[in-house]
C-alpha cells in the first residue's frame, strides 16, 4: 500500500493549477492522469476550436502563454501550453493511471485504481472538471432516432457531413460554432430550447476579458448563490450573429420528437435528419467519488466553493461557476486552485 500526504485527481488545466498551488504552500501532491498526457480533454475538442480568450487572460500561475498576447489560441497551442506547464511543474506526474473510486477508511482517502493498486491518501483535490462528462438530455423520441447521434466531445471536423441534413442542439458557444463551421458543407439547423444570446467579443477596442478583468466581473464569488448555472452566452467578434442571420445556420425551436431518420418540428412538420450533433454541455465528471457519498443524486458535489460539505480534506478545482464565472477556465482556475491549496494545507497541519 503507498501513502502519499495529497493526490491531485485530473492532470488538465485544474490539476496542473492545483499541484502548482499546493507546491506553493510546501506540499508535495501526486497528479494522477487517466491519459497518456497532461492536458486534460483538450487534445479531444473539435479541431477548430479557438480559446475566447486572448493568450494574456490565459495563463495558469507561473507560466505566460507566450506569443502575441492578444491573439486567440486555437487548440493546439492550448494543448502544447499545457504540456509546457506540466514539464515545469515541480510536482509528481503519473499518466494512464486512472482513478476508478474514492473511499474512506480508518481516516484516510482509499483510491483505488484501474490497475487494481490502491493509494492511502491524506487529503483529495478532485480537478477533473467537467468536460469528461458528456451531456446527453432526453430528448423526445432521440433513443428511437436511427441516424447518425452523437455529442460535440466526438464532433472533430464538418467533412464527414458533406451534403447531408444536419440538426445541432443548443444554444452555448460550442452549439453556434459547430452549426456555422457546418453550414459551409451541410445544410443545418441549430435547434435550441432557449433563444441564443450574443456578447459583443469586443467593446470599445477592448476584448471583453479586458472589461470582464477590469470591473472584478470576472473572480466576483456569485457561485454559492447560483441554483442552477445562467444561460451561456455566446461570444462573439460578428462572424456567428451575421451566420445565423443569413441562415447559415437557420435557427428553429427544438424539434418535439424522433423517430427512425425523421424529425418532427413544433409547427408538425416532419423532415428526413441524416445527423443530430448534440451540443448540450456537460456535467461535473467525478464518478469516483460515489462511493464516498459526496455527491449528490445528479452527480453534483456537495460543496461550498473549493472545500466538500460531507468530507473534511476534500477539495474541488475546475467545476463550472464553483466560486465565479472563471473557475472553469484557464484564466481563472488558477484563483479557485490557489484558495483550495490553502484549505488543505491548513487542514493537513490539523491532522
Amino acid at each position: 500500500m503507498e501513502h502519499v500526504d495529497v493526490a491531485v485527481i485530473g492532470g488538465g488545466q485544474s490539476g496542473l493549477a492545483a499541484a502548482h498551488a499546493l507546491r506553493g504552500q510546501g506540499l508535495q501532491p501526486v497528479v494522477l492522469e487517466a491519459s497518456e498526457r497532461a492536458a486534460g480533454s483538450w487534445p479531444r475538442y473539435y479541431d477548430s476550436l479557438t480559446l475566447f480568450s486572448p493568450a494574456r487572460y490565459s495563463s495558469l500561475p507561473g507560466v505566460p502563454f507566450g506569443g502575441d498576447p492578444d491573439r486567440y489560441p486555437h487548440r493546439d497551442e492550448v494543448v502544447a501550453y499545457l504540456l509546457r506547464c506540466a514539464d515545469r511543474l515541480d510536482a509528481e506526474i503519473r499518466t494512464r493511471t486512472r482513478v476508478q473510486e474514492v473511499r474512506l477508511d480508518e481516516g484516510a482517502f482509499m483510491l483505488g485504481l484501474e490497475d487494481g493498486r490502491r493509494l492511502a491518501v491524506r487529503a483529495v483535490i478532485a480537478a477533473t472538471g467537467t468536460f469528461g462528462r458528456p451531456h446527453r438530455p432526453d430528448l423526445s423520441g432521440i433513443d428511437t432516432y436511427t441516424g447518425t447521434l452523437l455529442h460535440a466531445a466526438d464532433y472533430r471536423s464538418p467533412e464527414p457531413f458533406d451534403g447531408q441534413r444536419v440538426v445541432v442542439v443548443g444554444a452555448g458557444n460550442s452549439a453556434v460554432q459547430i452549426a456555422a463551421e457546418l453550414a459551409g458543407r451541410a445544410r443545418v439547423t441549430l435547434a435550441t430550447r432557449h433563444p441564443v444570446r450574443f456578447a459583443r467579443q469586443r467593446t470599445l477596442g477592448r476584448d471583453l476579458h479586458w472589461w470582464l478583468n477590469r470591473t472584478g466581473l470576472d473572480t466576483l464569488p456569485v457561485g454559492r448563490f447560483l441554483s442552477t448555472p445562467p444561460t451561456q452566452l455566446v461570444i462573439d467578434d460578428g462572424r456567428y450573429r451575421d451566420a445565423v442571420t443569413s441562415g447559415r445556420p437557420d435557427l428553429r425551436p427544438l424539434f418535439t420528437g424522433a423517430s427512425g431518420t425523421k424529425v418532427t418540428w413544433a409547427d408538425g412538420g416532419a423532415e428526413e435528419v441524416d445527423a443530430i450533433v448534440l451540443a448540450t454541455g456537460y456535467r461535473p465528471d467525478l464518478g469516483y467519488l460515489t462511493p464516498l457519498g459526496a455527491l449528490d443524486t445528479t452527480g453534483h458535489p456537495r460543496h461550498r466553493e473549493e472545500m466538500s460539505l460531507t468530507h473534511a480534506g476534500l477539495a474541488y478545482v475546475g467545476l463550472e461557476w464553483q466560486r465565479s464565472l472563471s473557475s472553469n477556465s484557464l484564466r481563472g482556475v488558477g484563483t479557485d486552485a490557489a484558495r483550495a491549496a490553502q484549505r488543505i494545507a491548513a487542514y493537513l497541519s490539523r491532522t
